[in-house]
Order: structure tokens, then sequence, then C-alpha cells
């Protein structure tokens, strides 16, 4: 393989998203901060939500919060709009719907990233075993909270042709159709997920928006490096134990893949159908920040799953 050229640009035009205003629910790390920095290195001024704030943490308890996320999002180009929201709360909801409104008077990309269950699953544990509370937790906060966003901002997205929905999961509707994701709860959580994406094309596809949903592959989220002891300059060194890392990914590429598809004149084409970043990235020709395209799927599928010893060559 030839050396990656590093941080390549993933769109000719540099700002195409000039103009163009972004929620991205669920924004204070991972995949939605990922995504919220892309939109605005494509120009878009962007709202971030969550419930990690300077001022207040959630029962996270970690340092990352929205408005690191705004700043990064204006740094890169865009202009970063932090909104504390829960959105379990329909009417924290339709107020920042309100604000989004009273100052923009239009919404172009709807992105529901909100998770906030990473402590709440038990993997393989069945149903009876598994803590009840916990898992009705997770699913209110990766479903129900999907729901009341898409409730109270669709009305908004409407109001103009050519919106957009992206509904972020874990795992394709192939994949996951075929495959025991973690437990019962985690695997109903996301599969939801994709299912709403599918609905939702049937709403909104007559009337002139599009919605998909989207995974990324093996994240190397602010949650995952510290899980392995790692940061992103030695991301690597979680190899030695855990070799299928190499496949990972950085949250920038599946905001990239976002930005790909807000910015695609045919993204209606795509309306309810599910994707990864690592396919899209094959398809629109971005890639990650060190410039390969980690294909994580594909590579799951032919690699880890069928018991083969970790190698990326040919999926990154």
């Amino acid at each position: 393989m030839s050396a990656p050229q590093k941080d390549k640009a993933p769109l000719t035009d540099r700002a195409p998203l000039k103009g163009r205003i972004a929620l991205v629910a669920g924004a204070t790390r991972g995949a939605g901060r990922g995504i919220a920095v892309e939109l605005g290195a494509a120009g878009a001024t962007v709202y971030v939500t969550g419930r990690s704030t300077r001022e207040r943490r959630s029962e996270y308890d970690r340092p990352e919060t929205i408005e690191d996320t705004a700043d990064l999002v204006t740094e890169a180009g865009g202009h970063g709009i932090a909104v504390p929201t829960d959105h379990l709360d329909p009417a924290q909801v339709r107020t920042l719907v309100d604000r989004i409104a009273d100052e923009q008077g239009r919404l172009d990309v709807l992105v529901n990233d909100i998770w906030g269950a990473e402590n709440l699953f038990a993997w393989d544990a069945p149903v009876w075993e598994h803590d009840l509370d916990k898992g009705l937790r997770l699913l209110r906060l990766a479903v129900e909270t999907h729901a009341i966003t898409s409730h109270h901002a669709l009305p908004l997205l409407l109001r103009n042709p050519g919106g957009l929905v992206v509904e972020v999961t874990d795992g394709t509707a192939e994949y996951n159709r075929d495959t025991y994701r973690v437990s019962f709860f985690y695997d109903l959580a996301k599969t939801s997920v994709l299912r709403m994406a599918f609905v939702l094309g049937h709403e909104l596809g007559p009337r002139g928006a599009t919605a998909v949903a989207l995974t990324p592959g093996w994240l190397r989220s602010e949650i995952m490096l510290g899980h392995y002891g790692v940061g992103e300059d030695n991301w690597r060194e979680a190899l030695k134990t855990t070799p299928h890392f190499a496949i990972s990914e950085t949250p920038r590429y599946v905001g990239r893949a976002v930005t790909a598809l807000a910015t695609d004149p045919e993204v209606a084409r795509r309306n309810g159908q599910s994707f990864s970043s690592g396919g899209l990235a094959q398809e629109y020709g971005f890639t990650d920040l060190d410039g390969s395209r980690p294909d994580a799927w594909r590579y799951l599928v032919e690699v880890q799953d069928a018991g083969k010893p970790a190698d990326v060559t040919g999926y990154r």
C-alpha cells in the first residue's frame, strides 16, 4: 500500500454547507462531537446539545462538555452553538427547537445521536439476568429521546425542501439483522434506531426530506480510548491486547460521512436506508484523519467474526 495522505480534505469546496443549519442532538463526545465538528468544517451553523456542561456534568461524570464541542465547531470554520438539553424532557426539546426557529428560521440537518447508556448494559446477559431498571433506562435514553426530538424538530426541518435526518446507531441493518448485539436491551435499542430511519423515510420522503441510519465502525471515542488507557496519539498501543482494534476509526470519520450525505444533491436516493462510515467512504471518497478508509463492518464479518487473525490489509 502507498503511504496515506494525512488529513486529506473530504470535499473540494471547503464550505459547502455555509448558510445551512444543523442540530446534532447528543454532541458532547464521541460520534456526536465528530459529526458536529465536520459539519462545522463544511461551514454549517451547528447547534450542539447534551447534558454535560462546564457547570454541570451528567451521570457519566466525564470532562467533555457541549461548550467544548461548540468551540471545536467554530474553530473548524463553522458556528457552534451549545444548548444544554435533556432530550428525555419534551419541554426542553420544544424550547430548543423554538430557539432554532427564532434565531435561524430553518433547520436543514438533524442528527439524532443521543445515547448516554454506556454504563447501563451488560454483555451477554439474558433479559432475565440483566438489571431491569438499567435496561429500561437504556431504552428511554436510546429510543425515546430520538422520538421526542424528531417529534419537535421535524416540522421545522420540513419548512424547506431537501432536509436530512441522520439516525446514528451501532451496526448496519444487514449486520444487526443476523447478529446478536451484546444483550437484549442493547440489541433492541440499536435495532429500533435503524427502524426509525426506515419509518422516517416513509414519512419524510413524500414531503421533500430524507432520513437515513448511519453507524460508525469501531470508534476511537474518548471513552473507548480511556478504556484501553491510550490517547489518539498512541492508540496503537491497545493492539497489544486487542489486535482487531487496528480497524478502529476516529469520530471525525463518521462526521465526514454525514457531511458527504448533507452535500449530496442526490441524497434522496438513499432515503430510508442504513449505511456505515466505511461504506460511504468508498462511495464518496473521503478519508479518516490519517488518510485511510477503514471499512470496519466488512472487516468484522470477514475477519473478526470469522475467527481469523487480525489483519487490516485491504480494509483500511
